[in-house]
């Protein structure tokens, strides 16, 4: 067989000329396969950047130079071979992170048994598609399984077009399932084992003992993982003895509200304190009891969000019927979530006063709150709850890859760093909620345009509501 060379030019032309012929069955995959013959070296020229380093001096009308995934130059000579992207009137900011993901990937559910494997499995490029859409190019997953491993790596073969993914393996105490710790000396060998299998961080559970909580982060710093998550419920009355070294950043404001019956601007203050005191950072994901409240009011606000759209009929499915903030809801409830709505401001407003460092999370994955699009109401939130528009942005972006301990690769727009960036039609210092506005998405060196985004989640949201049937949370345990 003589085995010439394929044409990349023309191989793509035959796969663009077969999705035609198919229908366009999935643009997803073509996006994925075309980006691998996207040029390597491209200008954004008379663009405005806001640098988000320390001083961030916004650079007016420059040109920002692309090449090999990274950013070569800043207002230097260009490259006459680049690929010129038309800058004037926008704003570059970085790509966004999210501290606090789930994400959805391939999983069994019902009765296992050997030889099964999973019996759901979503389509990579389409949930990451949500991420792509928002600008969102860095991720923290919080409940990373095996699975997760595959899904990045995916992303880091250049088979999907995603944002970097940073894995939590989650430990927890009591009965469960997974990573499950009732001793000081299991708790440690877990630790271990996380860390062998590749886990980059350690996320600490409710149903910890103190014991065991604390003999986790011990061997965490031992094997140079740092730790966050949860307060464990045993801490209920002494909250002060969690603050332990390397426990490094609680996820929720929620763990807070937790640790108080009068949701006091007092307890906020103090709260604060003990986080400033032990260098432990916070990431509030306000949008997460956000829409718990709501959902306790009624499921309208999930049916009504305008990005259900693009979430897999699978998950909207058990968010619409079989939801647990919802079911057995009474006035009592929504008014208990309401009040912890409240506080968590306050709580915001009293870690930025005590100089508490925090981070924009969202816990996407919880009912309602949808991958991609609930970074920029968190965003909205954060500044609501008085943060500037500039620190809510270090939230997501310097702040964020700082605690991941990659600001040397990311999280800034300077020379030498990874071409993760956001192009957006307006200047989100003056209204945070432009960083919603995107013009277009460099992911990891990959220029993605507004029209791309468009027609990918147009033809997204049609095979969605196409295999709304086909995709039943009661029946998730059969074959699908």
């Amino acid at each position: 067989m003589n085995k010439r060379a394929v044409n990349p030019t023309f191989l793509l032309l035959l796969i663009l000329s077969a999705a035609v012929i198919n229908g366009c069955k999935n643009p997803s995959k073509v996006l994925a396969v075309q980006s691998d013959q996207q040029p390597e070296l491209y200008v954004i020229r008379d663009v405005n950047i806001i640098p988000m380093t320390a001083d961030n001096r916004i650079i007016p009308h420059a040109t920002v130079v692309v090449k090999d995934k990274k950013i070569l130059s800043i207002n230097e000579v260009v490259p006459a071979s680049a690929k010129v992207i038309d800058g004037k009137g926008k704003w570059l900011i970085p790509g966004l992170i999210d501290m606090h993901v789930h994400n959805i990937s391939d999983i069994s559910f019902g009765q296992s048994y050997p030889t099964k494997g999973a019996n759901f499995f979503p389509d990579n490029q389409d949930f990451m598609l949500l991420y792509v859409a928002n600008g969102v190019t860095t991720t923290l997953e919080l409940s990373a399984r095996p699975e997760h491993f595959g899904q990045r790596n995916e992303i880091i073969k250049g088979k999907v077009i995603g944002p970097r993914i940073a894995l939590a393996a989650l430990i927890d105490g009591g009965d469960g399932t997974g990573m499950i710790a009732n001793t000081p000396s299991d708790g440690r060998q877990t630790v271990r084992v996380a860390k062998g299998m590749g886990y980059d961080f350690i996320k600490v559970y409710s149903s910890l003992s103190i014991e065991t909580y604390d003999a986790i982060v011990d061997e965490a710093a031992k094997q140079g993982m740092k730790v966050l998550g949860h307060i464990p419920n045993a801490f209920k009355g002494q909250l002060q003895n969690a603050f332990v070294k390397n426990f490094t950043m609680v996820a929720h404001a929620e763990e807070f509200s937790k640790q108080t019956d009068g949701f006091s601007t007092a307890d906020a203050e103090r709260f604060a304190q003990l986080a400033k005191q032990s260098g432990t950072w916070l990431s509030p994901t306000l949008i997460t009891m956000v829409r718990i409240a709501q959902q306790a009011r009624t499921l309208d606000s999930v049916k009504n969000l305008p990005y259900l759209q693009y979430v897999h009929p699978l998950v909207s499915s058990k968010w619409l019927t079989s939801n647990q903030y919802n079911r057995n809801t009474s006035p009592d409830r929504v008014a208990y979530f309401e009040k912890m709505v409240a506080f968590h401001v306050r709580l915001v407003k009293a870690f930025k006063d005590a100089g508490v460092p925090m981070v924009a999370g969202t816990d996407a994955g919880t009912s309602g709150v949808v991958w991609g699009y609930s970074l920029h109401d968190e965003l909205e939130l954060l500044v609501n709850a008085g943060l500037t528009t500039e620190e809510a942005l270090a939230a997501a972006t310097r702040s964020a890859a700082s605690w991941l301990q990659i600001g040397d690769k990311l999280g800034t727009i300077e020379p030498g760093k990874f071409a993760d960036m956001v192009l957006l039609n307006a200047n989100p210092l003056e209204d945070i909620s432009n960083t919603r506005n995107i013009a277009g998405v460099f992911v990891n060196g990959r220029w993605v345009t507004h029209t791309t985004i468009s027609t990918m989640l147009a033809d997204l949201a049609k095979r969605n509501a196409a295999n709304k049937g086909k995709f039943e949370w009661s029946r998730r345990a059969e074959p699908m």
